[in-house]
């Protein structure tokens, strides 16, 4: 009898221990939602059949059939003042998108109004986009985010960048300015674009900063921004400091999936990238959400 009292007084005690254990493992964190919950961002709208910086429509739609929510649009303004989507006014880049022969030589290179611009197919293939195709484009695609590269830092010009941009959005559905992200290239254009619209979210790509790690940092923690870099700046103590402090931390522009998880391994949250997709970036095992 004795023996029966030990034995189940210690099945008790194993019961309860269990439970306790049980008890006190932490449940895992809510699955992370909306804009976060995306690792790649689409540059340039996204690579279609091997090229790059189109900021095509049809690439647009190529790669959110692969799975990618999150695409950054080049925002440039035509020389009638209209905001379209190119990467930049160069010769190269008249190269780059085929349209040696859709342009005049003395158009090639230099900045094109707006109807020059929508009449010249990308490649022979693709449909050029300005600020309306890409709301038009939020609207057919509502789990879509936009990132701007707008380009501009002059407050005037910056401002009226993105007075175009809410104007266009809000002309639609107000709610699209939830799914815009604005990139800023200085600490001083957050308020430029705050007096134009306070987005939830905005990335402070450090390109063209000559601000220190520490001062970043800081900006983070004030501010609540993403940070976007070059590779070369993404050191681990970097990434950790950052995240530290709140931000998700993306590098760009990388093409490479052993580099993407290698980056991944830092902490890195995200990619700026022309062809690997959402759906690749759940193929690539081992590397998580951080």
């Amino acid at each position: 009898m004795d023996n029966k009292k030990s034995t189940a007084s210690v099945i008790m005690v194993i019961a309860i221990v269990l439970l306790l254990a049980i008890t006190l493992i932490p449940e895992d964190k809510e699955p992370v939602a909306g804009f976060a919950a995306h690792r790649v961002v689409a540059h340039a709208m996204g690579g279609i059949n091997g090229h790059a910086y189109t900021n095509a429509v049809e690439g647009f739609i190529a790669n959110y059939e692969q799975g990618t929510r999150v695409f950054e649009a080049d925002l440039l303004f035509t020389g009638d003042q209209k905001l379209v989507a190119r990467h930049e006014w160069s010769k190269d880049m008249t190269k780059q998108l085929g349209q040696q022969e859709v342009l005049p030589a003395d158009k090639q290179g230099e900045v094109l109004d707006y109807a020059e611009f929508m009449d010249s197919p990308i490649l022979g293939l693709y449909s050029p986009a300005d600020i309306e195709k890409i709301m038009d484009l939020m609207m057919a695609y509502p789990d879509a985010y936009i990132v701007t590269d707008t380009k501009e830092v002059e407050a005037e010009l910056v401002t009226q960048q993105f007075e175009m941009i809410v104007e266009a959005a809000e002309r639609r559905d107000p709610s699209l300015l939830k799914r815009i992200v604005p990139q800023i290239y200085s600490r001083e254009m957050l308020d430029m674009i705050c007096k134009v619209h306070v987005f939830p979210k905005v990335i402070y790509t450090l390109y063209q900063s000559e601000d220190s790690d520490e001062v970043v940092t800081q900006f983070v923690k004030e501010t609540g921004a993403d940070i976007t870099m070059s590779d070369d700046r993404a050191t681990k103590s970097f990434v950790q400091k950052l995240k530290g402090a709140g931000a998700r931390v993306y590098v760009h522009t990388i093409n490479d999936e052993k580099e993407i998880v290698q980056l991944s391994r830092l902490g890195v949250d995200g990619f700026y990238t022309d062809f690997v997709s959402e759906d690749d970036m759940e193929r690539l095992r081992g590397l998580g959400r951080n």
